[in-house]
């Protein structure tokens, strides 16, 4: 006998419970006429099954079987499923006629056909599982070549990077000391003020590499542990602007802000949240000219989504290359002169995929360069 194999895909905001209810309750109301099965996925546990049916929103229904494989996705599935249910009644309808003609054919189909029938849902099933696991291994194949690649390389580059700006740094204090055994004059105060100056950048590099390597390598080894809850983005975004406008002052650029009074709580952890958007906006600040600006925006974009964007007024970026900034460790030409080792970007990438959301750039040479990412409206 065919039956209805049903996935409904959720994650643990409080409304979603509502929506399992109301979902349950309008199947159970139809279960004397058809047989189905429901089953209910939580997208923080299965991630790779929301990869596997390509789920852009939840909640999200799949049905699996019988065949061909459909999605209602949104927050009116009820609706969505008193439209449709009639149609996959009908097919089902079609699907157990057309078993049971082939049934009457011949002693030897029946046996075969029967059999098929039975576990042709049960065949789909395991299938899927199969299909999941085999994409999970896959993922944690590739996982693991990142990891390894990514302490080669961090160790090579501790070798080589830290040396420098260190051994600058050691130069100029112990030059510092020995010129404190002479008279203080002019230009000797010049001197300590230079040498000082240069002894600070050169820390500052040291610390900000430092602080790079640590928080990417744990979150590139490890499983980036996300935290979410109900959160307000404008609040956010204003305190983490506020902390940026000294930073602006030294090369008089300027932050302008466009976030609606109603932009809608997000679902979100705010530490990572907090990390991805200095992230963006420490990038904006560095490439920005002096004199120019940088802004960021939030945009509603629809009921379940809210769009961040970070603009800033630099060199921009080529067609070709944008992609790739994503990528760990690559590096634009233009960076080369630059501290650290370009895995900022992939960062904030993983940040908003284990958010469920999108990151990409708009940007042109000597254009400017407008990085976006999505986050989930909480509800």
């Amino acid at each position: 006998m065919s039956f209805l194999k049903l996935l409904l895909f959720v994650d643990d905001r409080p409304a979603h419970r509502e929506n399992i209810r109301s979902i349950r309750g309008y199947l159970e109301s139809l279960q004397a006429e058809n047989y189905f099965e429901l089953d209910i996925i939580e997208t923080r546990k299965q991630p790779h099954l929301v990869e596997h049916f390509k789920l852009v929103a939840t909640p999200a229904l799949v049905k699996i079987a019988p065949s061909p494989k459909q999605t209602l996705a949104g927050s009116n599935l009820v609706a969505q499923l008193e439209e449709w249910w009639p149609r996959w009644k009908n097919s089902l309808k079609e699907a157990q006629e057309n078993s049971a003609s082939q049934l009457k054919n011949s002693d030897t189909v029946v046996s075969k056909k029967s059999s098929s029938s039975n576990q042709s849902v049960f065949y789909d099933e395991k299938s899927l599982r199969l299909s999941d696991e085999i994409f999970r291994l896959q993922q944690e194949k590739e996982e693991l070549k990142e990891q390894l690649n990514f302490k080669d390389q961090i160790l090579a580059m501790l070798a080589h990077d830290l040396r420098s700006p260190l051994t600058a740094a050691s130069l100029a204090m112990e030059t510092l000391e020995l010129s404190e055994s002479y008279e203080a004059s002019e230009q000797k105060r010049k001197l300590r003020k230079q040498l000082f100056k240069q002894s600070r950048k050169q820390f500052g590099i040291m610390k900000r590499m430092i602080t790079e390597l640590l928080e990417t390598s744990r979150s590139v080894s490890a499983k980036l542990e996300v935290r979410p809850h109900k959160l307000n983005l404008r609040d956010l975004c204003l305190e983490i602007i506020s902390q940026f406008r000294k930073q602006t002052t030294v090369k008089f650029q300027t932050i302008v802000q466009d976030i609606p009074q109603d932009t809608p709580t997000v679902y979100a952890d705010e530490e990572l949240l907090r990390q991805l958007l200095v992230n963006l906006l420490d990038n904006a600040l560095k490439y920005t000219p002096e004199g120019g600006e940088i802004s960021l925006s939030i945009l509603h974009r629809t009921s379940q989504k809210v769009q961040v964007s970070v603009s800033d007024t630099g060199p921009g970026i080529p067609p070709e290359k944008q992609e790739r900034i994503f990528e760990g460790h690559f590096r634009l030409q233009r960076d080369e002169a630059q501290e650290g080792y370009g895995l900022g970007l992939a960062l904030c990438r993983r940040i908003v995929h284990a958010h469920y959301g999108q990151i990409w750039v708009d940007s042109s040479p000597n254009s400017g360069s407008s990085f976006h990412f999505t986050l989930p409206v909480y509800r």
